[in-house]
């Protein structure tokens, strides 16, 4: 630290001791300034201020820039103050002359010498310039006359001899205090002519200021006598009044404090009233009422320090009457018996029930009178159940639903899903009740006449809580009855009786192991009852009734229910099956007995063809059979008709194609029934289909049915009767397919479980489709074989020579007389064009081959005569037949086989 000293070597000065404050650098900051990077060279500079470069701060662009003539004009304004200032200090310090003094206080008495430093006051003893000296006391006599304590007399009692000198110490000390006294006097003077402008200027002013005190007193009396006749004539009056109003609004304070204490009193009874009503929101409303007046109004009244604990067990007594009263309703109201409209029972006393609820936000009520309502549904059930078991014509001791009949246990589903319906919609009156209550509470009804709960007494969260809650509760009912209805659909029998009833049909050498079986089968039987005891038509009631309860509570609950309908599915799967298996075995054996020829065609199967033909649609059984009915009425009198007429165009076909076309009628009718089903019931009539088509083939096209049927060979009669049957299939195909689409279409847009897989069907039925097609392309292409062989054989044996015409072109011409003969009653017109078009070019074709061989050319020759009358002979024969135009059968035709 450097110290600051003079050339000579001394301190120049006292140093001051030295803090961190002192310091001109920060060590630290300096060796870590991120601006210097690494220094190399800090460990060889001299500590100080030059150890870091000094930087010119700039000046900061916030502050303005100040100069001197800013200051110029408060500089002007405070000079002349400040030289009247100076002035006035140098005069008040300038000490005064004793002329001056004398001058000014002539009265002042002349001493000898008026020297300055015979006025200093330091002289005069300090007890003198005590504010309060009190000489009675000792010590301060003492102090002033020290000679006093020796006093006058001596030890004899007589004056003592130094009398004398203690009188001239006496004289002495006066003349010191009469000094004193001038010394002050003049000090006094001093003060008075240093401040003489003031004191003379305060005297001037001294009168002025009486004058005026003077007047200021007589206009303070004038106002206090004016305060006072005011105070008498105008305030003391209008106080009196002020006091008498403030008097008057105290006693109405108390009157309005002992009526309402009255009206507290009262509350009790009136809320024993008012629950007699009952009326239970208003009984609370009035317990909270009363309980936040006792609080804010008529807190610390000793009379009523036990009220609130009163209101406060009321409170909970009205809490458990309205669980109780709840519970007391919903039992009543859902053991009543069903049928009928189905009303609210008592619904004023319902919603002055549920409204005390929400009141004190006890929502478990939508819980319990959930659990009463599925109490309900099992009463309902056994009740059903017994009453069914009583009807039931079985002779066994041990019923049970499984030993019902199959019409009884229809009946039992049946009267079970009505009741469930009457239920279901007793229970939506009452939620729909519950619902607008809790939207009443909640202040969202339109119904503003309604004053009965002006204050919400729900939140919209609370609101949107019990809502959810009502809607789970209608939801769950439903769901439960679907499972109800679901377990009593699929209940089985008992272990006992199908053991029972497997001993009574198995016989007494029957083996262990095969009487296993049996009670395995039969098990599955039992499982499945609807298989093997129901008809399709009772089937497609059944599946009325389930989709019928599905919708139903659909339309209550907004939700799909799908216990009942996965129940009855697993129960029609079976069926289906088995209407399946049983459908496809008896085309089998109708293929296989089938003798090709053309059948006769039945009243009802022309109008169900009828039917489609103008409706583009398959019809509904009891449509079908109001139709078939007025068709044999019309037709009893005429001859059956061995065709199917569908608009201009007729088809001839065989029996098993219009048993076929019944069952396909018989699966799009079920599929809409079944409606849960129509996937399986599409891809099984696609199978059954293709199962025919299959057939048909291997019996025709493979000669199968000279086998099967004991044929003797396969006439192009039976080819063409096949190919029209199956161009019968083809033209119902479409409508077949628009149906199981609109099942998937319908099954898509409401949601149905297991119709998805309709476009599966659809598929399915596309390529049979194809796949008939196909055949139908064989068979024409087998017909056209048969015939090109012919004339193959025919022409091989043509000579070319006469007599004219010969056998070969004979024969070719009575084979196509045949073929006519066999196709004309059975394809149409348009058919046998295409057919005999398709064996003329055969002919050419053949024919221009053996003129290749027999090297015949078109030279006009004997053979090219020939030639020309054998295919005029042919010509001749095909026109007798009318199936080809004038124009097809010219000499441009016969000069076509000669050109290649």
């Amino acid at each position: 630290m450097q110290q600051l000293k003079k050339s000579n070597g001394q301190v120049a000065g006292s140093v001051p001791a030295w803090t961190v404050y002192s310091a001109a650098q920060n060590l630290p900051a300096v060796l870590n300034d991120p601006n210097k990077g690494k220094q190399s060279n800090f460990l060889t500079k001299t500590w100080g201020d030059a150890f870091v470069e000094k930087v010119d701060i700039p000046k900061s662009p916030h502050l303005p820039d100040i100069t001197i003539q800013h200051f110029d004009a408060y500089m002007k304004k405070i000079a002349r103050r400040y030289r009247k200032h100076a002035r006035m200090n140098t005069n008040s310090n300038k000490p005064t002359s004793p002329n001056e003094l004398l001058q000014n206080f002539p009265n002042l008495r002349k001493v000898k010498s008026l020297e300055r430093s015979q006025f200093d006051l330091t002289s005069i003893p300090k007890i003198f310039l005590v504010p309060h000296l009190d000489l009675a006391q000792k010590e301060n006599f003492n102090a002033v006359f020290p000679f006093a304590k020796e006093g006058l007399l001596d030890e004899g009692g007589n004056i003592a001899s130094h009398a004398k000198l203690m009188q001239e110490k006496v004289w002495t000390r006066l003349h010191s205090l009469s000094h004193y006294l001038d010394i002050i006097e003049v000090r006094i003077a001093e003060q008075v002519a240093s401040k003489s402008q003031a004191f003379f200027h305060a005297m001037t002013s001294h009168d002025a200021l009486m004058e005026q005190l003077t007047q200021t007193i007589n206009v303070l009396k004038a106002l206090r006598e004016n305060i006072q006749q005011i105070d008498k004539s105008l305030v003391k009056d209008s106080l009196e009044i002020l006091r008498l109003e403030r008097a008057r609004c105290n006693h109405l304070l108390v009157q309005e404090k002992l009526k309402l204490m009255a009206t507290v009193h009262q509350t009790q009874p009136m809320i024993q009233l008012l629950l007699s009503t009952p009326d239970y929101v208003a009984a609370l409303d009035l317990i909270s009422t009363t309980q936040e007046i006792l609080l804010q109004e008529l807190n610390g009244v000793h009379s009523f320090r036990h009220l609130s604990s009163q209101l406060t067990e009321m409170e909970r007594l009205i809490d458990k009457m309205l669980s109780t009263e709840f519970e007391r309703y919903a039992t009543a109201d859902l053991n009543r018996p069903l049928g009928g409209e189905n009303i609210v029972l008592d619904g004023d006393k319902l919603v002055s029930i549920i409204s005390g609820l929400l009141r004190q936000k006890h929502f478990q009520f939508v819980d319990t009178y959930k659990e009463e309502a599925i109490m309900t549904v099992r009463a309902v059930t056994k009740q059903c159940v017994i009453e069914a078991l009583a009807a039931s014509d079985s002779c066994s001791d041990n019923l049970e639903v499984g030993t019902l009949s199959l019409v009884e246990r229809l009946s039992l589903l049946h009267s079970t899903i009505q009741s469930f319906t009457f239920l279901l919609q007793r229970v939506k009156a009452v939620h729909d009740v519950m619902r607008d209550t809790a939207d009443l509470a909640a202040g969202k009804t339109s119904n503003s006449g309604d004053n009965s709960m002006n204050d919400c007494l729900l939140s919209l969260d609370e609101h949107s809580r019990v809502a959810v809650k009502l809607s789970d509760m209608l939801t769950s009912i439903c769901e439960y009855c679907h499972e109800r209805l679901g377990h009593l659909l699929s209940t089985a029998a008992s272990d006992k009786d199908k053991t029972q009833s497997e001993k009574e049909k198995a016989t007494n050498d029957s083996a262990s192991n095969k009487l296993n079986d049996r009670e395995i089968q039969n098990w599955n039987d039992k499982v499945h009852w609807l298989s093997e005891k129901a008809t399709a038509l009772q089937v497609c009631q059944l599946a009325a009734m389930v989709e019928g309860f599905t919708v139903t509570c659909e339309r209550l609950c907004g939700k799909q229910c799908t216990a009942l309908r996965s129940a009855f599915k697993a129960q029609a799967t079976k069926f289906v099956q088995r209407f399946h298996t049983e459908r496809k075995t008896k085309i089998s054996l109708l293929l296989d007995s089938e003798r090709w020829r053309q059948a006769d065609v039945p009243p009802e199967f022309q109008t169900l063809v009828s039917y489609v033909y103008e409706n583009k649609a398959f019809p509904n059984d009891s449509k079908l059979r109001e139709d078939s009915g007025k068709s044999k009425r019309k037709e009893s009198a005429e001859v059956l008709s061995n065709f199917i007429y569908i608009g201009d165009e007729k088809y001839a076909v065989v029996g098993t194609t219009l048993m076929l076309i019944q069952m396909i009628h018989e699966y799009c009718s079920t599929s809409t029934e079944l409606a849960t089903l129509s996937g399986t019931l599409g891809r099984h009539l696609a199978e059954l289909l293709r199962h025919f088509n299959s057939r048909c083939c291997q019996l025709v096209l493979g000669a199968g049915a000279m086998h099967a049927a004991g044929l003797k060979t396969i006439t192009s009669t039976i080819l063409v009767l096949a190919s029209r049957s199956l161009q019968l299939l083809l033209w119902f195909m479409p409508f077949v397919k628009a149906h199981f689409q609109a099942l998937a279409d319908y099954g898509n847009s409401r949601g149905v479980a297991g119709v998805a897989s309709v476009t599966g069907g659809v598929a399915l039925l596309d390529s049979v489709e194809r796949d008939i097609r196909a055949h139908v392309r064989e068979i024409e292409g087998k017909v056209l074989t048969i015939v090109g062989s012919l004339v193959g054989a025919q022409l091989s044996q043509w000579t070319a020579r006469p007599p004219v015409p010969s056998q070969p072109f004979k024969n070719i011409s009575r084979h196509v007389v045949k073929l006519h003969e066999a196709v004309s009653s059975i394809l149409p017109y348009s058919q046998i064009q295409t057919l005999y078009r398709s064996v003329n070019t055969t002919l050419k074709e053949k024919l221009r081959e053996q003129l290749v061989k027999m090297n015949i050319v078109n030279n006009g020759g004997p053979q090219h005569g020939v030639v020309t009358s054998e295919l005029t002979f042919y010509l001749e024969a095909l026109k007798t037949l009318k199936v080809l135009p004038a124009e097809e059968l010219n000499d441009d035709w016969m000069n076509a086989i000669w050109t290649r």
